[in-house]
């Protein structure tokens, strides 16, 4: 794993054809880096110098795509309300190519109010009520990257706006949210960019809020 900002890191995004990965893509790409986008379509992601576009309809055999890879950003998800398995198939499949491949840094978007960060709060409770679906796929998630031995980090977010970035947010792993509490996708992707580089909570939960 390099150490500078300055110096050029070869990243793998996943999800990067919804709105955090796309926004993780425009960060990592401005900042220098070689970019490898994992997309389910050709035409989900516009090109641009120093991208990769890798199209996966299914997650599966990832391997040829995160070996020689300094880095994985996964910011998988979806917008389906029901029962759903995206996040820890491909959580899944990553893990696996990472260690067939022995790329060792992974950063992944999960959700505040998942696993030890659920509570009482009327935050958590009205989450929980309205995408208890996603919730679990995050949790099931974030058990299989616990469970593994990859340098690895677990972002989790309060409520994402599609707002300009800020560069003023606030991250830690005691991080107080509540059901006002927000951050925008762009100040999100700068951190997740950030974390993939220079890593500050390895085996850690960091939450991220405005």
């Amino acid at each position: 794993m390099r150490h500078s900002d300055s110096e050029v890191s070869r990243l793998v995004v996943l999800g990067a054809s919804g709105g955090t990965g796309r926004a993780v893509v425009d960060v990592a790409l401005r900042a220098g880096h070689a970019v490898t986008a994992v997309v389910r379509r050709g035409d989900a992601i516009p090109p641009a110098p120093g991208l990769t576009v890798a199209v996966l309809p299914v997650l599966t055999d990832l391997a040829h795509v995160v070996r020689g890879q300094d880095a994985v950003i996964s910011a998988l998800g979806t917008s389906d309300r029901g029962p759903s398995t995206v996040c820890s198939d491909g959580i899944r499949a990553t893990l696996l190519a990472m260690k067939e491949t022995d790329v060792r840094r992974l950063v992944a978007v999960s959700a505040h109010g998942a696993a030890e960060s659920r509570d009482r709060s009327l935050y958590s409770l009205l989450l929980w009520a309205s995408v208890k679906h996603k919730m679990r796929d995050k949790e099931v998630m974030e058990a299989l990257i616990r469970q593994s031995d990859v340098d690895w980090t677990i972002v989790r977010p309060p409520a994402l706006k599609d707002t300009p970035a800020t560069g003023d947010y606030r991250t830690g792993n005691d991080l107080r949210v509540t059901v006002t509490s927000s951050v925008s996708r762009a100040d999100l992707a700068d951190f997740l960019v950030r974390e993939a580089v220079r890593p500050a909570f390895v085996r850690q939960t960091p939450g991220i809020a405005a």
